[in-house]
């Protein structure tokens, strides 16, 4: 029987350049298999980055120093104005041109907008705008208005710190809505003071925010650990089950278990319920509309942020060193304390990270389950969005909320070890 006989050391026979696998050519093809393939199949992701995330927060840049209502609405007024040094009162021209500029206004229904722009800056000057707009719309357009003929609608224009207040919001560009989100004010004077204590909102609203998110992070670290531990020492056999059992919440509503909390915690809910039928307690627990109702369930929803990442970590610290420094006589929890943990501390400062910063942020379940002192800053970004059309100010407050997340960041970039994450 012939046989065949290879040559040890020998090459084998050389596949043909124009051998491809099946399927490969076409997509080599278009994809060109160069840096314009390369950046031809990332653009759907950096297209959606930029409309996502750039484009929204560049408008809120943008719309947080804006200033068009009075440059655009006072024309005649702020020309007049520009040549005023500020002191005593305006020449005479300004007045005859803030009347011919609330004129137009009012015909052109843009006189409310100023109203509404002048009392952010001057609580009162909404009525004052709209009522001297209105009577001199309605005095039709005869003869300029005149000092007296202003005075005699409201003495308030007789003032000249009504004149410097319109002289001060006459740019195009206006640090207002970021002094205001920081409980400050520019006098008519141009320095920069700290509004009335009465006013004051701002600045404990953002303590507010940064107190119950750290609260809800460590809360959340707490809970989480442990159960991230027991998952990855489980059997395997195990595992599944309980990865089914963190993510199924993770996977429903946010809108939906927060109202669950609101039907356990109520004051006629199942839980004060059950203790009344218990017998524990007469009456009914504050469990609802405060604070605690925050906190539980804010670390309610934002517990599988923690526990993912501390699982993932975990899962790949190998048991063999616990054991062998309880075999050099470390006892079981100074081995965990002293071995395991610093293993995990990527984990940790992933999952406290990502829950913190997720806490900044949150809106709905403090709106459903927290009462009036216990609303964070999204609430009120919001509120002026949706309710109060203060756009500039809520931009403002969102520019701040922001900045304070990528600062957080970065302190955990340095501090929290996440080059070894990330």
């Amino acid at each position: 029987m012939p046989t065949t006989r290879v040559a040890f050391g020998a090459e084998p026979a050389s596949v043909p350049s124009s051998f491809s696998p099946p399927g490969s050519r076409s997509l080599l093809g278009w994809a060109g298999g160069g840096t314009a393939g390369a950046l031809g199949l990332t653009l759907p992701a950096i297209l959606l980055i930029l409309v996502g995330l750039v484009a929204p927060i560049g408008l809120f840049l943008v719309r947080s120093v804006a200033n068009p209502e009075i440059a655009t609405g006072l024309p005649r007024t702020v020309a007049v104005l520009g040549d005023w040094d500020g002191t005593g009162m305006p020449p005479e021209a300004a007045f005859s041109a803030l009347g011919e500029d609330l004129r137009v206004a009012a015909g052109s229904g843009r006189l409310g907008e100023i109203a509404r722009r002048l009392n952010f800056v001057s609580p009162g000057y909404r009525t004052l705008v709209m009522r001297t707009g209105t009577r001199l719309a309605a005095g039709g357009t005869g003869a300029a208005a005149s000092p007296r003929d202003l005075v005699a609608l409201d003495a308030r224009w007789g003032e000249p710190v009504t004149w410097a207040r319109i002289r001060q919001e006459s740019g195009s560009l206006t640090g207002a809505y970021y002094l205001a989100a920081l409980d400050l004010r520019r006098e008519p004077d141009g320095r920069i003071g700290v509004v009335e204590e009465a006013n004051r909102l701002f600045l404990s609203l953002f303590a507010r925010t940064l107190l119950i998110s750290l609260s809800v992070t460590v809360l959340c670290l707490a809970i989480g650990y442990p159960v991230a531990y027991v998952i990855a020492s489980a059997p395997a056999r195990w595992t599944p089950l309980l990865l089914t059992l963190i993510l199924v919440p993770f996977w429903t509503s946010t809108l939906v278990r927060s109202t669950a909390w609101i039907v356990l915690l109520q004051g006629e809910g199942l839980i004060n319920r059950t203790l009344r039928w218990l017998g524990l307690i007469e009456g009914s627990l504050p469990l609802f509309a405060n604070r605690f109702a925050v906190l539980v369930a804010m670390t309610h929803v934002l517990l599988p942020y923690m526990i993912l990442p501390l699982y993932g970590v975990m899962k790949g610290v190998p048991p063999d060193l616990v054991r062998a420094a309880s075999n050099l006589g470390a006892d079981p929890w100074r081995a965990f304390r002293r071995v395991y943990v610093p293993q995990t501390l990527p984990g940790i400062a992933a999952g406290t990270l990502l829950v913190f910063i997720l806490a900044l942020g949150y809106y709905v379940t403090p709106a459903l389950v927290g009462g009036a002192s216990d609303q964070m800053v999204s609430y009120f970004i919001a509120l002026y969005t949706n309710q109060s059309l203060n756009w500039g100010l809520a931009s403002a407050l969102g520019t701040i909320l922001l900045v304070l997340t990528g600062l957080l960041y970065a302190a955990f970039g340095r501090f929290g070890s996440l080059r070894s994450v990330t």
